[in-house]
């Protein structure tokens, strides 16, 4: 095991292989992808049996250094890849981490919703363009065995998948949880989820779980901006959001999804279910601006796979890294 001056971790195997690229810490507030990438590198030395892995628990330091998603700059690193190699600090950063992402074979970036949402476990990739690359991240998403699984519009730049995306790397994103406190579930299911996914690759011994397809919520958008995360169920007014929904939660269209409460005024406004679905993420940093969001929905009642093809209807909230 090999760890550099900027946080990457190379573990090594006696065999030639694979180079898998793991990721936590794009944002600095979402903790536990960082604690289960931490484990992995101190695991992995003794459980690899080809191929190389490369684990950086931290990429964005000075965001986890401000204990919040931007950088000292004010720049999202997931919106600003590829970066400058002399630019701003998150620049930098950007540009240190899409260099690496070349280099791999399969990328894993693992997010949670940070201080702001509170995510249903599920995995993601870019619709991209190669049926033998997008086969390869169906694959991978898989792996993780999370109960939603979400391929959005190919077409965004700025994060580690478009890097991924334009070198021709496959590569998923993971969210999970969210908010204050910390969840030791997400550390365990993405740990098990990356070493399922090794097993897949032959990268360590074992066979890999592969759970039964009909029993996942996944959905394929090819809308334009369908995996605009920011922009889904923009709050109506300021005050305090108080949530009616819980992520996982069925819901219909019309239904109480939560009221922003103006405790200065003693006006509510309430916000209601667009569409009947699963409900992805409920937001739980409170006080509200007008425009924020304030959750996601997927349009899907039931699970198994489903396709939504560009001019079909639109398919709500997805979620970004």
């Amino acid at each position: 095991m090999k760890q550099h001056m900027d946080d990457r971790i190379e573990i090594c195997s006696d065999a030639p292989g694979l180079h898998v690229v793991i990721l936590a810490g794009v944002h600095g507030d979402e903790y536990e992808p960082m604690l289960a990438a931490s484990e992995l590198a101190q695991r992995l030395p003794e459980l690899l049996v080809a191929g190389k892995v490369t684990v950086v628990p931290v990429v964005n330091q000075s965001a986890y250094g401000l204990a919040g998603r931007c950088g000292a700059d004010q720049l999202d690193l997931a919106r600003i890849c590829p970066g400058k190699p002399d630019g701003s600090i998150s620049e930098k950063a950007a540009f240190r981490i899409s260099s690496l992402v070349r280099t791999a074979d399969y990328l894993v970036d693992m997010h949670t919703g940070g201080m702001v949402h509170d995510i249903c476990p599920m995995a993601g990739y870019l619709l991209h363009p190669d049926a033998g690359i997008l086969e390869k991240q169906k694959r991978m998403a898989l792996m993780f065995s999370m109960p939603v699984i979400w391929g959005t519009d190919p077409l965004p730049n700025g994060r580690t998948l478009s890097v991924a995306r334009d070198a021709n790397i496959p590569a998923v994103y993971l969210e999970y949880g969210g908010g204050s406190g910390l969840r030791k579930e997400v550390i365990t299911k993405y740990l098990e989820g990356v070493l399922n996914l090794l097993r897949d690759l032959k990268m360590i011994a074992g066979a890999a779980v592969v759970p039964p397809v009909e029993k996942i919520f996944w959905v394929e958008d090819f809308n334009n901006d369908s995996g605009s995360f920011q922009s889904k169920m923009p709050s109506p007014a300021g005050g305090i959001f108080v949530t009616a929904q819980q992520p996982g939660a069925m819901v219909k269209k019309g239904a109480l999804f939560g009221k922003v409460a103006g405790p200065e005024t003693g006006g509510v406004v309430e916000v209601a279910a667009p569409f009947d679905g699963i409900v992805l993420a409920v937001r739980v940093a409170v006080r509200v601006q007008p425009g924020d969001a304030l959750g996601a929905i997927l349009p899907v009642t039931e699970p198994g796979m489903r396709t939504i093809q560009k001019g079909m209807e639109h398919a709500g909230d997805p979620l970004t890294t």
